[in-house]
């Protein structure tokens, strides 16, 4: 596991589609995950682009 550190608005933006996801019916959890695995390949994606 590593550590990704997210500024204030990614993480209120985060927390926005975890409720827009749960909003359509999508568990907790399965959200969580979902948005989670999101954050990460969205900042591999990144680091490998550096």
């Amino acid at each position: 596991m590593f550590d990704i550190i997210l500024t204030h608005e990614q993480q209120q933006k985060a927390v926005e589609q975890i409720q827009a996801l749960m909003a359509k019916g999508v568990s907790s959890g399965e959200a969580i995950q979902i948005v989670a695995k999101a954050i990460r390949e969205a900042h591999n994606h990144n680091k490998k682009a550096s």
